[in-house]
């Protein structure tokens, strides 16, 4: 049987976001959890990963009350090509907000419920200053997403 793949779509243009992506990789990828890990950017990410996952967590920075230009650009373009095949997806969102996330929580809401895809969690909102808890948070979250995958309970 092949292994499940567990994309992970993240945008990270600091280098603490970025700190939270590999913390994300290291949760899913822990040596007890016999998944697949991807990691792209929203930028890179096509249609055929989103169709090819067996479940998705996203990193978004809040911008200006929204989710990050990047981070709505991958919803542009994979929203139509995935909308049939991937409904049920499990799903779940880590969101850097230096304010409180709600506007790209309820962007992100809107747009996976016409999907369809199934959010596993309500969504991790990493809220105001930096804390580096932030980390152990992402990683407990991704690590929680793969165990569900790999035993087949989303």
């Amino acid at each position: 049987m092949a292994k499940k793949t567990l994309l992970i779509v993240a945008h990270s243009p600091s280098a603490n976001t970025q700190k939270l992506v590999k913390a994300a990789f290291e949760g899913a990828d822990h040596p007890d959890i016999d998944i697949k890990v991807i990691v792209k950017s929203p930028q890179e990410t096509l249609a055929e990963d989103v169709l090819a996952a067996d479940a998705l967590l996203l990193g978004t920075t809040e911008n200006l009350g929204y989710m990050a230009g990047l981070t709505k650009d991958f919803f542009d373009r994979c929203y139509y090509p995935v909308l049939e095949q991937k409904q049920g997806l499990p799903f779940a969102v880590y969101i850097r907000a230096g304010f409180d996330g709600t506007g790209t929580y309820r962007a992100i809401k809107t747009i996976t419920t016409g999907l369809r895809w199934n959010w596993i969690q309500e969504p991790l909102i990493l809220k105001g200053d930096w804390d580096d808890n932030f980390l152990e948070a992402v990683k407990e979250l991704s690590m929680t997403l793969a165990v569900g995958v790999e035993a087949g309970i989303y």
